[in-house]
């Protein structure tokens, strides 16, 4: 057995995971920084360009959440319960099956926002020159949706091994490329002209093309436990089932959560563009506890589908539980802080009077519900690897409909920026505490039932 899997099966659980999860978590916080100083950098440009992407983050998100984290933790989760049963040829076949659906998403993604962008964004409230802020950005974005999911297919492939490394490597060195290189094509330099908004679109490009090449290039080393060959591998519809039959599902969850906030930035439009900018940089916040929640998630789907591939229910449920205590801490912490301190967040992206009054409102009323979201978020992770997750879509897609109807009914019977807000809050704690629910109910095992026993860990 390759050591890292043996990690996974017999190491004690909270420590694999600390040291798994804090290179990831370091990661993470590198590639939302990045993000945040990039929107920093178009905040710049004018309150036009920052209402413009705040309208496109929510749909560049959402591919990000469905091509890392939704296929991306189904790729992940097949390629650990392969190797967790011992079933080597499948995890080496898995490679290029994951390479061509990823391919084929990109390839969807790019037609759909390149023909129905402005139909979206104008949905979305967009306007005058945020909406054409938004579609030129988008436009270059969503070229290159294939490249973007093939690099996070890669990433995920190695994340199923439970080599956390490789992947962090290439994260932090590419932060460290892209930020200079945001700043170059955005405002130019010397006899470089600028591109503006475009250019944060191109460095983002950039970074994954030479990422992905990177991956390449380490999938046909020797280091690699999984083998890339283009071909003499007989394409095989288990193996496409496989992942598919988790990514899809797990693209419902993430698409009702991007749908949350889409309506979410909607609803603020009915307020104006300064509402737009107030709750779209204010929900960033919302999209950084994401990747920092995957931070722990990612080696938990490697943990929880390794264990259930090796037979072992009851270690890959308390992972779960010891996850939760990890980033359910992690996302309140974050939370309370924004709600205390709104404007050391807003502060960050500009100074219009009515964009920080907005930001600030929401993050007062979200804020403490953060931890909900956090703990939410890490048991969808976890049910990715267990290959279980109807109570996450469920408990997501009730989230959903809270958000939507409590604030249609917020502008539509009080006319009430704040009721929108204590909806997305309500909605939030409902998810996590549904999710929660569900899994000690025995979601992974069989039919839920209330006074369900949960299986005591024997590790």
């Amino acid at each position: 057995m390759d050591p890292r899997t043996r990690l996974l099966l017999e190491a004690p659980i909270a420590r694999t995971l600390l040291k798994l999860g804090a290179p990831n978590v370091v990661v993470m916080l590198s590639q939302a920084a990045v993000g945040l100083i990039e929107t920093y950098f178009v905040g710049q440009l004018g309150a036009a360009q920052l209402a413009g992407i705040a309208l496109v983050f929510p749909l560049v998100m959402f591919m990000q959440m469905t091509s890392n984290g939704a296929m991306g933790g189904g790729i992940a989760a097949s390629v650990a319960r392969a190797l967790g049963g011992g079933r080597r040829d499948d995890a080496n076949a898995l490679v290029l099956h994951a390479i061509l659906i990823a391919l084929g998403f990109g390839l969807v993604f790019s037609v759909a926002m390149l023909l129905g962008g402005r139909w979206i964004y104008a949905l979305m409230g967009g306007r005058d020159e945020a909406l054409e802020a938004a579609l030129l950005y988008s436009n270059w974005v969503f070229a290159g949706a294939a490249l973007i999911w093939f690099f996070n297919a890669l990433s995920a492939l190695i994340r199923g091994t439970g080599n956390m490394m490789m992947q962090a490597w290439v994260m932090l060195g590419g932060a460290v490329l892209l930020v200079p290189l945001s700043a170059l094509l955005i405002f130019g330099w010397g006899p470089l002209p600028g591109f503006g908004i475009v250019g944060g679109a191109l460095a983002m490009l950039a970074y994954y093309a030479l990422g992905s090449l990177v991956f390449v290039v380490y999938l046909k080393s020797k280091a690699s436990l999984l083998k890339l060959n283009w071909t003499g591998i007989a394409l095989r519809k288990f193996l496409f089932w496989d992942i598919l039959r988790v990514g899809l599902v797990a693209t419902f969850s993430t698409a009702a959560t991007n749908i949350a906030i889409g309506f979410a930035t909607a609803m603020a439009g009915v307020f104006g563009t300064a509402a737009i900018a107030g709750y779209g940089t204010a929900s960033r916040l919302e999209y950084l506890l994401v990747p920092l929640v995957f931070g722990f998630g990612g080696p938990l789907v490697a943990m929880v589908g390794t264990c259930i591939g090796a037979g072992q229910p009851e270690r890959a449920l308390k992972a779960a539980w010891i996850g939760v205590a990890m980033s359910f801490a992690m996302a309140e912490c974050v939370g309370l802080l924004a709600s205390a301190f709104p404007m050391a967040w807003l502060g960050l992206f500009g100074s219009d009077p009515a964009m920080l009054a907005a930001g600030a409102h929401y993050l007062r009323i979200v804020g403490p519900a953060y931890g909900f979201f956090g703990l939410g978020i890490v048991l969808y992770f976890a049910s990715l690897g267990a290959g279980k997750l109807l109570w996450p879509v469920i408990s997501n897609v009730l989230r959903l409909a809270i958000a939507l109807a409590g604030g249609w009914a917020a502008i539509h019977f009080a006319n009430s920026l704040t009721g929108v807000f204590v909806a997305q809050a309500v909605a939030l704690v409902i998810y996590g505490c549904l999710n929660a629910w569900a899994i000690g109910a025995g979601a992974w095992f069989g039919p839920v039932r209330w006074r369900r026993i949960v299986p005591k860990a024997t590790t």
